[in-house]
């Protein structure tokens, strides 16, 4: 280092320059390290807002960005990589609470959520019967909403998703891995108590009756069915509009009672998410 400064310096001031730059480079070392320091100091000082979404279950972090956020049912563990969020502890408790950063594009569900959806029949206690669970991202969500009342079983074909999602499963206790092809539900119908919600993610022509053969085994009356609908998974010729609309209409066939229709742009092109009530009791007539 110091040679460097010589040839610049020249003969003369051979000595002068060494000792410059070597305190200039020790000052600079000294208030990088001090300005490292303030830098952490901040963040750590920096308060984290949580409140709570309208949706039960859910939160919304504010700050610079607002992003939505789920309580982690397994505190230091990332699954996908998102980010944890340590928040100030509730009163007469000194146990700070972790929240985990929902990514709306990682995620149909949280698509849904943060576009908007009107009603969300997932919530603390519900048991879910998620189809199409891949390597467990939105499941996860999932478990934190439900918390430890509720339960998720989790169906998926594939077996190398299937690793990533049964892994995740061993730190929730609330998720049952099913390694399965969800139109065989008589293949896990032992695993697989009565449920409260069917949520289908499965990307299939076929997933209306998937979701149906699947809510004639599991689903209670009144039951809730959440689809997340790929237009051109079902008809690539066809406008999106048109395929939820059919879709749509396979559903009324089957007993499901329509609820709400929300497209997933800009999170995720051509998709819908759509809601429905499996044969919803009969309104009485008032005498």
């Amino acid at each position: 280092m110091g040679k460097g400064g010589f040839d610049k310096g020249g003969g003369k001031g051979k000595d002068k320059g060494k000792s410059k730059k070597g305190d200039k480079g020790k000052g600079k070392g000294k208030d990088k390290g001090k300005k490292g320091k303030g830098k952490d100091k901040g963040k750590g000082k920096s308060k984290v807002v949580i409140e709570p979404h309208r949706l039960e279950g859910v939160f919304v972090s504010k700050g610079k960005d607002d992003s939505l956020v789920t309580r982690n049912m397994a505190p230091g563990e990332s699954v996908y990589g998102e980010k944890r969020l340590m928040a100030d502890p509730v009163e007469g408790s000194d146990e700070k609470i972790e929240y985990r950063v929902w990514n709306p594009f990682r995620s149909k569900l949280g698509a849904g959520i943060v576009g908007g959806i009107g009603n969300m029949p997932i919530k603390p206690g519900s048991r879910v019967l998620y189809l199409g669970g891949a390597s467990g991202t939105t499941v996860s969500h999932v478990s934190d909403m439900i918390g430890p009342e509720g339960i998720v079983y989790a169906v998926e074909f594939s077996h190398r998703s299937g690793r990533d999602l049964t892994n995740m499963a061993k730190r929730r206790p609330n998720v049952v891995p099913i390694v399965e092809d969800a139109r065989q539900p008589q293949r896990y119908r032992m695993l697989v108590g009565m449920v409260d919600v069917i949520f289908s993610d499965v990307a299939q022509p076929d997933q209306s009756r998937i979701v149906l053969h699947n809510a004639a085994f599991f689903l209670k009356n009144g039951g809730w069915v959440v689809i997340s609908i790929k237009a051109n998974c079902v008809d690539s010729t066809a406008a999106p509009e048109a395929v939820f609309a059919m879709e749509i209409d396979k559903l009324k066939k089957d007993q499901v009672k329509p609820k709400e229709q929300l497209t997933l742009e800009p999170y995720h092109r051509d998709h819908a998410l759509v809601t429905g009530v499996y044969r919803a009791p009969k309104k009485k007539k008032d005498e």
